[in-house]
């Protein structure tokens, strides 16, 4: 996959419209987690080096359903970008309109308007396209390093990208030059791990990623679904009775094109689904009855460690068990480590595997920790995000 990237672009004496994503944990008003702003500077900053350049940032906020609402503002998340910024940041009034195209046509070179929360207008998420005109009017050039949207046909996220030359961002270049070859041409052996709750959420994954992994992984809930099909006992796990037919057909899929599929032949388990429950080791692929599956067992990791000491590639997406419950997280750190001290090329995608390895300090051990849940999900499933899609040469 080929983007026009920024780095292709003239940008001296322009002004730049960029899509960010902005939409950062905020209590009592104030930023707690700023990762996802930090991930924009370097583009943000490249930007603002070029001679004569100004700038215009476009982002979200929350889920305000298309209407104003000061709750979801953007006045907050701009004090904390113009503070890692280092340079002043207007927040304009509004999103559109005749006030905001004032504010837009005053910027000197050097200087940032960040909008208002574009999702305060139902014509962003109807990708209206008088709505991305509008948007488009504020810039010469458009570049989109919102990755975490990108599987969104926004006015902001690909409607605009039809009236103004478009390019991607260092954000989402870096996303799309450690994903694509996963789906590719992966340096081999590659391991995919796959993790979460359940099948339904993920096999478009599990089967996207058959076609070019030499291990497979499963784990979490998600795992007992398949281990009913192969006859285990699962006690009171989660089991997706209309998913054991597609559970059983991707088995046999795997076998045919010999690929090695690791399932928890061990368990920690538990006899309620609570963070006070008492876990309980099971040395044994089945789980006994009145009890459910809450993490893998020593046996399972050391099994998935075997497969990632080896590996070329990794990609992990999904926790292995209830990591959210220091009884039930040591499946998740366990691999977690491993994959940090993987010698092959290591990519984490997705909400709660990028939560586990920000959780036990190790991102900065990864190759590329993906910044978008939804949107790496479905990357990774080999579905076409428009916001990527309107950068392709």
């Amino acid at each position: 996959m080929i983007l026009n990237t920024i780095r292709e672009a003239d940008l001296t004496n322009k002004r730049v419209l960029i899509r960010v994503d902005f939409n950062v944990p905020l209590k009592g008003g104030v930023v707690t987690d700023a990762t996802r702003i930090n991930a924009a500077l370097p583009t943000i900053n490249y930007i603002l080096e070029q001679k004569g350049t100004s700038l215009v940032v476009m982002s979200h906020f929350g889920r305000p359903k298309g209407k104003k609402n000061p709750d979801f503002s953007m006045v907050p998340v701009g004090k904390k970008f113009q503070e890692l910024l280092g340079r002043p940041v207007r927040v304009a009034s509004d999103v559109i309109g005749d006030e905001v195209r004032k504010e837009v046509a005053s910027l000197k070179a050097g200087e940032v308007l960040l909008l208002e929360n574009c999702r305060f207008y139902p014509d962003e998420e109807a990708n209206d396209p008088e709505f991305a005109k509008e948007l488009a009017s504020y810039g010469d050039v458009y570049v989109n390093d919102a990755f975490g949207t990108a599987h969104r046909a926004h006015a902001s996220t690909e409607g605009v990208a039809h009236y103004l030359p478009s390019y991607a961002g260092f954000l989402i270049e870096k996303e799309v030059k450690f994903m694509a070859p996963l789906l590719e041409n992966p340096a081999k052996p590659f391991v995919a791990i796959i993790g979460g709750a359940k099948v339904s959420s993920k096999i478009g994954v599990l089967q996207s990623l058959l076609k070019t992994c030499d291990t497979m992984v499963i784990g979490g809930g998600m795992a007992y679904t398949f281990a009913k099909v192969m006859g285990r006992k699962v006690g009171n796990s989660l089991v997706e009775s209309d998913y054991l037919q597609t559970a059983k057909d991707f088995l046999d899929a795997a076998a045919e094109k010999k690929v090695n599929v690791i399932l928890p032949v061990d368990h920690v388990v538990a006899d309620k689904f609570d963070e006070n429950a008492a876990p309980v080791a099971v040395d044994s692929p089945d789980v006994p009855d009145g009890m459910m599956g809450m993490d893998v067992g020593p046996k399972t990791i050391a099994l998935i460690k075997d497969a990632l000491a080896g590996a070329g590639a990794i990609v992990w997406n999904g926790p292995l068990g209830v990591f959210e419950f220091d009884s039930f997280a040591k499946g998740t750190l366990e691999i977690a480590k491993a994959v940090a001290a993987a010698s092959g090329i290591t990519v984490v995608g997705g909400g709660d595997s990028v939560a586990a390895v920000n959780k036990f300090g190790l991102a900065d051990k990864i190759n590329h920790v993906s910044t978008g849940g939804g949107a790496s999900l479905e990357f990774l499933q080999g579905l076409p995000l428009p916001g990527i899609e309107a950068l392709r040469k």
